[in-house]
C-alpha cells in the first residue's frame, strides 16, 4: 500500500533572494571602487613659498582696530613691503597666522596684500595690479581682518608670502 500515497520528491527551489542580494552588493562595491579610482586627484605637494618671495621683505608692522558703521570691530595690520628683486610685483598673497596664549594656532587666513594709496582724504588699500611695486621700491601695505579669533593672544601675527605674481 505504500505506493499511491507517498509524496513525490519536489526539487527544492534555491533561495534566489540571497543570490540577488550578494550580486547587488558586489556591483555596488565595484562601482564604488571604480569611482574612487576615477575621482582621486594627485596629492598636492607642499611647494612652499614661491622663489621670488625671498626678494620681498615685510617690515615695520603696526596693528590697529576701528569700529565700522554697523558696530563691528575691524582689525588692521599695516607695514612696509620692499621689493629687492629685479622684477615688478603685480600681486601678493600672504598667509597670516594668529596664535593663542599657548603658542598654538588660533586662526589662519590667506589674504591678498594691498598697498595703501591716498587718493582723497583717507588712505585706501588697493591691489598691486593697480599700483605695481617695481624693483628696489618700498610701499606701505594693509591687511584687513573683519574678525579675529577670541583665542588670539593679541601679539603680532606670523605673516608669510605664499603667492607672487610678476610682470
Amino acid at each position: 500500500m505504500g505506493g499511491l500515497i507517498q509524496p513525490t520528491p519536489v526539487a527544492e527551489e534555491r533561495d534566489s533572494s540571497r543570490r540577488t542580494i550578494v550580486i547587488a552588493v558586489a556591483v555596488v562595491i565595484a562601482i564604488a571602487v571604480i569611482m574612487a579610482l576615477l575621482l582621486r586627484s594627485q596629492p598636492k605637494s607642499a611647494s612652499g613659498a614661491p622663489p621670488y618671495a625671498a626678494s620681498l621683505k615685510l617690515s615695520d608692522f603696526k596693528m590697529s582696530a576701528a569700529e565700522n558703521f554697523v558696530g563691528a570691530t575691524v582689525s588692521y595690520v599695516d607695514g612696509t613691503i620692499t621689493n629687492s628683486g629685479d622684477k615688478t610685483v603685480t600681486h601678493v598673497v600672504v598667509e597670516v597666522k594668529f596664535k593663542d596664549d599657548m603658542g598654538q594656532l588660533a586662526q589662519r587666513e590667506d589674504i591678498p596684500l594691498r598697498v595703501l594709496k591716498t587718493n582723497g582724504p583717507y588712505p585706501e588699500a588697493v591691489d598691486f595690479s593697480v599700483s605695481p611695486l617695481g624693483p628696489g621700491q618700498s610701499d606701505t601695505f594693509r591687511l584687513t581682518f573683519e574678525s579675529i579669533s577670541a583665542q588670539w593672544n593679541h601679539q603680532y601675527p606670523e605673516i608669510v608670502v605664499t603667492d607672487v605674481a610678476l610682470k
